[in-house]
């Protein structure tokens, strides 16, 4: 069995028991079971999967670290956020919003590429969770 602990500057989101952890890196996705070797990742933007006793709980994690350690899972992020709490028609206002503001600088360009990545990201896990609570 795998603990799997999740914290923002906030709180401490949870501190669970788990089978099986799945995160977004930023270069790619990482499963990490009972056994696993330690590690420690840079987290991207996206979905943060916890499963226990095959039920399974979402949650849009915004960068950070994860350290895989003696069966523990520990996520520091500076937001995450469960899935069903995302608004998918909010973020589909945001994504068009942001589209439509040009950026002037090389900043603002990137501080405008980074707003389109999150909410892309967060519209993805939303979608999944909601694609899942459906079936």
């Amino acid at each position: 069995m795998l603990q799997c602990i999740v914290v923002t500057p906030e709180q401490t989101l949870f501190d669970q028991p788990a089978d099986f952890v799945a995160l977004t890196l930023y270069d790619g996705e990482l499963g990490v079971e009972p056994g696993h070797a330690p590690m420690i990742g840079r987290l991207g933007y996206g979905e943060l999967r916890v499963r226990r006793d095959g039920r399974v709980d979402r949650y849009y994690v915004e960068g950070g670290f994860v350290e895989v350690l003696n069966n523990v899972v520990s996520v520091l992020t500076p937001r995450a956020v469960p899935a069903d709490q995302l608004d998918q028609a909010v973020l589909f206002e945001q994504i068009a919003s942001v589209k439509m503001r040009g950026g002037t600088t090389p900043e603002a360009t990137a501080v405008r590429q980074r707003t389109l990545d999150q909410a892309r990201a967060q519209l993805r896990v939303a979608q999944h969770a909601h694609d899942r609570a459906s079936r």
